[in-house]
């Protein structure tokens, strides 16, 4: 087999820059909504070294860096970076070339892809990178620290501890082992020790294995509680105050924050925040995820915490995430019908077919779908190594199935799919300027079903602690995939991450996504963003183009894929690659992959005719087969399933190596920066280029 290029040795294009433009909705905020989102903002950026530490352990100092060449640059030559580039006896090129790498690094907030997770590197030679830092003797210092760590190919992506991959959710000296570090959840599952914001490290000490979960707090405490392992006998301790400086200066922000809230639910779930983030207890976090759920339509919305946990190679530890936003009136309203009308369509899931009980919509669907708050809003600070275009919270299944979610669109990132100038590679030139014209409004419509009814939807079978059940035993419901009453659900205790652990947020990634795209075809759900046969965009359209954009989604997925150490870099793109596979196995041919090797030539091909007949039936089997696993906790068929169809072999490994010589540039974002004058708050945005992002990151003070 042929040497497999990594993503990052591939791309020499100039970065795609992507201003996430405010201006508009903060002016028609009041001054006390201005002071709020202002103080929130500046707690969200608080966050950053916190993400910073949970990505790679050089990434705060390559940080450091950067912030410093830009402050010298400021202060030498006027903000002039061609200026510094002749003071240092480098290239234009060169210094383009940093300004390119430290704009990527601050958009993802590491030196690894927020989406992909693959380690990327200067492309100016470590000689020339070593030349620029002369300009301080702090930047000649700092890069000492990390020129290795900056420029070595390894570990080329995120994932479990070894040569090829690191983890800084696991950052030990010594080995560590998922079975170790699943024996230590487990114990920390059963003492109520919440996982998501916590790393795990392991110690030798006195030749035994100590492990330390260390919790996020701005509480140090020397009182650590200690844990044993059930089988080993293995010592556990809970180590607080991990993050404490950086959730210090989030705690003070938000307490500022507080005192311009809106209404008594703010202040709460401020006041709730600020107490978990203060004791590391995350059941407190829950509690605010409740009352969050409450605060309906803010002009300012907000989401704290940790978060995500995508980039937890087990699949459970969550990275920091603070966003503030303001939200539109007009472009909320729309999506309001969609939330009215939403029970219609849900009960033409594929889960729903052949069930008459539960108002048609069968056992494994919620009996009351609770419309949620579905707001499009308009990012001012977004801190977060990767940045959405739609988010559905809170991530608790619990508090999602009794209490309720929020759904966001976050309107000024989904702008920059509008862009019409990048054509995609893998379509035929011949229709290239349709897909590129027709692919915001079916990406944005496709995005808002994902949030709504992909993530909405479903009903856990549950065990409760007290042995109560939430169907009837006696009478099993009938699972659609083996015509048999099943047999497996959710014990006391268990959750879907638990149980799903690294499928967990793949699986749930790809299941929303084909919700989304199953019902692209529906003429009524499409009429409501006014699309229908006579609109200049018709319905047909949208339909054709969303299908056009799982092919080149799942082209594009290959991207990250890490070969050398078998592993997806990213939940998504995962997903979009198995989406594919499923496609060209079960689509009868109606979606084929022309492959040209020697022209490194991709293109997806859609038989525009047969989508109904033959591609909507291959998405409804694989939508089937995955919320069933979901519902029933059917761990063991899920992981033979999607193992499977996520496997990537053969002339799948020649499509990755076109993908990684055809794929253009991930996007890069610049985000505006909010300051007082007095008691009046100044926005400040910049322009969309490398220089603009580094010098708004310069002016965050961190």
């Amino acid at each position: 087999m042929p040497a497999q290029p990594n993503a990052m040795e591939t791309n020499h294009k100039s970065v795609p820059i992507h201003a996430l433009r405010v201006r508009g909705p903060f002016s028609g905020l009041t001054d006390r909504e201005k002071l709020y989102a202002h103080y929130l903002a500046k707690a969200a950026w608080s966050g950053t070294r916190i993400i910073l530490r949970q990505v790679s352990p050089e990434s705060n100092t390559i940080f450091d860096f950067i912030l410093e060449l830009s402050q010298a640059c400021r202060k030498l030559f006027a903000g002039d970076w061609y200026e510094l580039a002749k003071a240092c006896g480098v290239t234009e090129a060169d210094i383009k070339a940093f300004l390119d790498y430290g704009a990527t690094f601050l958009s993802n907030i590491g030196n690894y892809y927020g989406s992909g997770d693959q380690k990327f590197r200067p492309r100016l030679k470590l000689e020339s990178m070593r030349a620029v830092s002369h300009v301080s003797e702090d930047a000649q210092r700092l890069f000492d620290r990390v020129a290795h760590a900056m420029y070595s190919p390894q570990p080329s992506s995120l994932g479990f501890p070894g040569h090829e991959t690191q983890s800084a959710y696991y950052p030990s000296d010594v080995a560590l082992t998922k079975e170790e570090v699943a024996d230590v959840t487990v114990c920390m599952e059963q003492r109520g020790v919440l996982p998501e914001n916590t790393r795990i490290r392991k110690t030798m000490q006195g030749g035994e294995a100590i492990y330390e979960v260390l919790q996020a707090s701005t509480l140090i405490d020397p009182d650590v509680q200690t844990l044993k392992l059930r089988n080993s006998g293995r010592t556990v301790r809970v180590v607080k105050g991990d993050h404490a400086h950086e959730l210090t200066a989030v705690c003070q922000n938000l307490r500022e924050a507080s005192k311009f809230a809106a209404n008594e639910k703010q202040e709460k779930f401020l006041e709730q925040y600020i107490a978990s983030f203060e004791s590391g207890d995350l059941e407190v976090y829950k509690e605010s995820q409740k009352s969050w759920i409450k605060d309906t339509a803010p002009r300012v919305e907000n989401v704290f915490g940790f978060v995500e946990p995508y980039r937890d190679p087990f699949g459970i530890r969550a990275e920091f995430e603070g966003l503030v936003a303001i939200s539109d009136a007009g472009e909320t309203k729309l999506l309001s019908r969609l939330v009215e009308e939403s029970s219609k369509f849900i009960k033409q899931l594929p889960w729903a077919q052949g069930f008459s009980d539960n108002n048609g919509k069968g056992p494994f669907e919620k009996s009351l779908f609770e419309p949620p708050d579905f707001s499009s809003i308009h990012a001012l600070a977004y801190c977060s190594s990767i940045i959405f275009g739609g988010i559905n919270l809170p991530n608790y299944n619990d508090i999602r199935q009794d209490c309720g979610f929020k759904n966001v669109i976050i309107a000024n990132r989904m702008t920059a799919e509008s862009n019409t100038s990048a054509i995609c590679p893998f379509i035929d030139p011949s229709e290239a300027s349709t897909f590129q014209k027709h692919k915001y409004p079916a990406y944005y419509v496709w995005v808002v079903l994902h949030e709504l009814l992909g993530h909405g939807t479903g009903k856990m079978m549950c065990e409760g602690a007290h042995g109560t059940l939430n169907f009837d035993i006696e009478h099993p419901p009938i699972n659609p995939l083996t015509g048999e009453p099943i047999s497996l659900w959710y014990r006391p205790g268990q959750t879907w991450t638990g149980v799903f652990a690294d499928l967990a947020t793949t699986v749930d990634e790809c299941r929303a996504e084909l919700v989304g795209a199953f019902l692209m075809d529906n003429k009524e759900l499409l009429s409501l963003f006014g699309f229908d046969s006579s609109s200049g965009i018709s319905a047909e359209d949208i339909t054709y183009n969303v299908y056009l954009q799982l092919g080149v989604d799942g082209l594009g997925g290959l991207q990250n894929y890490n070969v050398e150490a078998d592993s997806w870099g990213q939940a998504h793109s995962r997903a979009h690659f198995a989406m594919l596979k499923c496609l060209l196995r079960d689509g009868k041919g109606f979606m084929q992959i022309d492959c040209n090797s020697s022209g490194d030539e991709l293109q997806v091909r859609v038989d525009r005719s047969r989508i109904f007949s033959d591609g909507k039936p291959a998405l409804a089997g694989m939508l089937l087969e995955l919320h069933m696993y979901r519902c029933t906790a059917d761990v063991q068929s899920c992981r033979s399933y999607y193992e499977e169809l996520s496997k990537v072999d053969g002339e799948y490994l020649e499509w990755r190596r076109i993908v990684l010589v055809k794929m253009p540039p991930k996007w890069v974002f610049v985000q505006p920066n909010t300051s007082l004058d007095g008691n009046e708050v100044i926005l400040k945005e910049y322009e969309p280029t490398p220089e603009g992002v580094i010098q708004s990151w310069t002016e965050r003070g961190l």
